[in-house]
Formats: structure tokens, sequence, C-alpha cells
């Protein structure tokens, strides 16, 4: 049976996936609603027509329908953006309904290490293997039976078509996924959104009380924090990541929750170039009159991909190693050189950095470039060669999925965010329980409980980091009694 979404500008539309099918193919992505972006037949069976409704709207699902029946075609958690780079997603997976008594769709998850789809201005693909709307052209191509020599099949810019590789990413069989069937009679594509009644039923996959008594607990256990050394009063946490993730955000919001305003001390914005031209320590106090609390951020100049421009790595080094001085302008040309009277004796380990947080956006974790990629790997070897503690911290989560931007106390049971935070651990090599997602304050006017409990938890596991270095470090002697 047909329905009708509530999509306004599909309104006059009917859809072909049945009511089972869909529960079907909700259950493989988790308790999911669907709203349909895209209907070939209405539409048109090309790339420009597919982009224009789909672009930008977040994890998709394609369904395409062949004349013997098959229904198939495949899910990606990262939205499409024509941005010309191979995807990583390990969320994405192909399927079809292939046998009608087989109750449950034949699902085929991505293969190890290699890319999901290439994100360009053509048709959808997965895995650069199976491709939709190719050409414009009404085929599907195996490259085990070679149709484009046989003659087999007629092209028409009006039909839509499926183009498969064969190999890679997917381990696709034709006669398994579509019956060999070239021909569609139609092509969908659903946008895929957490179904808020039915996620407030699931486990977290993360623990977290959002109450009044939590916030005011963690603040109390910041304030009162010691570090583990005598000889440091306050532990340095410095900041790393890609122009506009967040850094100076990130202490704003902090020093908001202290000062119980909100703060706007560390220059933040939306710029294509860093904003952070210094590097800069941020000291926290504790309200207006209060003392210092017992940790600074160093915020530093945002990491950009090209050579010469943003955030140099040997700057990294000197900053790791106590070297660089509060308000030193950075110049992306020429790294950081210390006196020689500074660079004969090192720093000491007040000066030193305690524990190393990735800032990194989550509406672009999937967009991140190679060369980026390649930086922060030679940040984390440095940052690991020194012994000290790393972190990332996911910013923007609320952009990157509209349950959460909802309700920010469903960040722990939303499987988009359980995604993201997986794929970052993969692509910075961390472990997942080191990626804590949180929202900074942007454009609100007052304080929040949710956005304070999320900031605070980040905060104290990075003060926990700070600890567990200096522990390492330290001799039993300095040590507090």
């Amino acid at each position: 049976m047909k329905k009708r979404l509530g999509n306004p500008s599909l309104n006059s539309f009917t859809y072909n996936l049945t009511e089972e099918k869909r529960k079907q193919l909700c259950a493989l992505l988790g308790n999911v609603e669907l709203t349909l972006l895209y209907k070939a037949s209405v539409h048109g069976y090309n790339a420009s027509a597919f982009h224009q409704r789909c672009d930008r709207q977040g994890p998709t699902l394609l369904v395409a329908y062949n004349r013997s029946g098959y229904i198939f075609g495949g899910y990606t958690s990262v939205e499409y953006a024509q941005s010309g780079r191979d995807i990583t997603d390990e969320s994405a997976f192909l399927f079809s309904f292939q046998d009608v008594q087989r109750s449950n769709p034949l699902c085929i998850k991505i293969n190890s290490g290699y890319t999901a789809r290439y994100d360009d201005a053509g048709g959808p693909n997965f895995g650069q293997q199976l491709y939709f709307c190719y050409n414009n052209q009404p085929v599907v191509y195996n490259q085990s039976v070679n149709a484009f020599s046989s003659g087999s099949f007629s092209f028409s810019p009006a039909t839509p078509f499926v183009y498969n590789q064969g190999g890679g990413a997917f381990t696709v069989n034709a006669a398994t996924l579509y019956g060999n069937d070239t021909q569609l009679t139609e092509c969908e594509v659903y946008k895929v959104e957490q179904n808020p009644q039915i996620s407030a039923k699931v486990k977290p996959w993360r623990n977290v009380e959002w109450t009044a008594k939590r916030r005011d607990e963690l603040m109390k256990m910041i304030r009162n924090y010691k570090p583990m050394m005598t000889s440091v009063s306050r532990v340095r946490i410095l900041m790393i990541g890609p122009v506009g993730a967040g850094k100076s955000s990130f202490f704003n919001s902090i020093n908001s929750i202290f000062m119980g305003r909100m703060t706007s001390k560390a220059m933040s914005g939306s710029a294509g170039t860093s904003l952070t031209t210094q590097f800069r320590t941020y000291p926290v106090k504790d309200g207006r009159e209060g003392k210092p609390l017992p940790f600074v951020l160093c915020d530093t100049m945002g990491l950009e991909e090209q050579s010469g421009a943003g955030l140099d790595i040997e700057d990294i080094s000197s900053i790791l190693q106590g070297h660089v001085p509060d308000r030193y302008k950075f110049n992306p040309r020429t790294p950081f050189q210390p006196d020689e009277q500074k660079a004969s004796k090192p720093a000491s380990l007040q000066e030193k950095i305690h524990c190393v947080v990735y800032v990194i956006d989550a509406t672009k974790i999937s967009l991140m470039s190679d060369k980026l990629e390649e930086k922060l790997a030679a940040i984390r070897r440095k940052v690991n060669s020194l012994g000290i503690p790393q972190m990332v911290l996911m910013t923007k989560v609320d952009e990157a999925c509209s349950l959460v931007e909802e309700d920010l106390q469903s960040i722990y049971v939303s499987s988009y965010i359980k995604t993201k935070v997986q794929e970052v651990s993969s692509r910075l090599g961390v472990p997942v329980s080191c990626v804590l997602p949180v929202k900074n304050y942007s454009q609100e006017l007052e304080l929040e409980l949710n956005c304070d409990v999320l900031l605070l938890t980040a905060l104290q596991q990075m003060l926990n980091f700070a600890d567990d270095y200096l522990d390492d470090v330290c001799p039993v002697v300095d040590k507090p009694k």
C-alpha cells in the first residue's frame, strides 16, 4: 500500500515503500523516521535533481525498485555536499529485499578499510561500485558481465538505472542484490531522522545525570581540584583544532559557567581563517571576585590544511614543552624560536602542557581533508612522544543531529552522534572513551543546565587526564600528602 508523506513539496506524490518494509528498514537503522526527499519518476533521473533535493539533509536512505520486484539500495550517515572527497562512513550499508519469503532484508555492511562513497556532483554511489543515475543512463553495469559491450541494454536519459563496477568497499553479487535486472521502475531517497518518542525508551550508550545537583557537584570538584604535583599550581590544557571548530568558544563557555553569566573574553566566530592569531593562556576565575581556578585553557591558532597557513606543527612542539609565552603572535611561515638562554634549559613542569584536547566540529568530521588528517596525525605522534594524555572535544552536536537540537539530553541516545564519536575515534586514533560530545554556548543569552553538565563533565575529564600525566612524571616526594 502506498503512503503519503508530510513533506509539503511532495504532498501530491505517493512513495512506493510499503509500511512493512519501511518498518524493517527502520529497524536496521535503529528506530528512525523516514521523510521522502527525492522521487526520480517525479523529479527526474539526473544528478542535478538529486542534489537539489538531497544535499545537506543529513543521513539518507536510497531505495530503488526494478521490474523483477527487487527493492534494494543503501544508507549513508554522511550528508551529500558535493565536496569532491572520499567519504569515510563506517555506518554505510547496502540492503536488498531479494526474497519474498525472507522476513528481513539482506544487509551488506561496508568492508573494513574502505571509503563508503565519493561525494561529488554526480549521482549517489556506494563504495564507488554501485552508481545510481550514472550519466543519466538506464543500466546496471557489472564488471564481471561486461554489460556495456554485450549490447544487451538500451540507453535512454529518461530511464533510471544502476551502475555496478564490482569489488571493493562492498561485497556485491548482482544476482543477489537486484536479480541481474538492470532496469528500474523507481528510485527514492529518504531523509533519516531519530524518532524522539522511540529514542526516549532507548537505553543511553553513556549515562549522564541531567540535574542541577550534578552540575553543582561538578563545579565543586573543579573548584577543589589540586594537581598531583605540589610544584604545579594550575594544570595547562592545550586546545588544538581546525579553524572554526570551537576552541575559543569552549573557553568562553567554561568562563560563562563560573561567572554565572554569558562572557566573550576569547575572540570567536565563524570566519574562514583563524580569528586567534596569538598563543593565549586563559585562566578562569570562580566568579567576578573569586580566586583563579586550578587550570588554564591554552588557545592556539586554528589548523589549516594548506602549507604556510594556520598553526605550524613546530609551534605546537614548542608550546607543549613550555617555551611559548602568552600573547606570542604566530607566524605560519616562521616557527617560534626561543631565545638562547631559554633554549639552553628546559621549561619547568608548571609551564609545560599537561593535557591536549583536539576540538573537532561534529558536522565536518567526514569531510575532513587528507592533508588536515595528516597534520593531526603528526601532532598526535609528537604528543605521544612526550607522554601527554589526549582527548577529543566534539562540538556542534546540536547542528549535527536534529534530535539533539530539539533536546540536548538525547545526545547519548542518538545513534547518529554515536556513529560520529566512533568515526572521530577511528580517524584521530583515540579511544572512543576519550571522545566527549559537547555544545558550546554560541547564540544563547542565558546559561542552560544541560549545556553546563556536558561542558563541566568534559572539563573534569581533562583534569583527570592531567592528573594521569603528573602522576606518571612526578617523583613521590613532590606529590601532595
